[in-house]
């Protein structure tokens, strides 16, 4: 599995949920992840898709410890499993579990 595939999970994930979910890149500010979580309601987070086993170089690191001391909610994932729990963290309607 590739961070890309992740990734378009993610992507996809966030829009059954209302959300949108944007590419982060933000010229002359290195770190920042590689996503917006943007739902409903106001609700914000980010998230840095990685392949499965891999980490954060250090300056991801140091912009994740910076975004989260601003309250943002920041999410490393490198598996497909995750994808869910960092989205019920960040907030908004999860139109697959709507119907249970």
């Amino acid at each position: 599995m590739r961070e890309k595939d992740i990734e378009q999970k993610i992507v996809a994930d966030v829009k059954s949920r209302g959300g949108m979910c944007p590419k982060w890149v933000s010229p002359g500010l290195s770190g920042v992840p590689d996503r917006i979580v943007l739902m409903p309601g106001g609700r914000i987070g980010f998230i840095e898709a990685k392949a499965p086993g891999e980490k954060p170089g250090k300056l991801q690191v140091a912009m994740h410890r910076r975004l989260r001391g601003l309250g943002f909610k920041v999410f490393v994932i490198d598996s497909m499993e995750q994808i869910n729990t960092a989205l019920d963290e960040i907030g908004g309607r999860n139109e697959s579990n709507e119907n249970e």
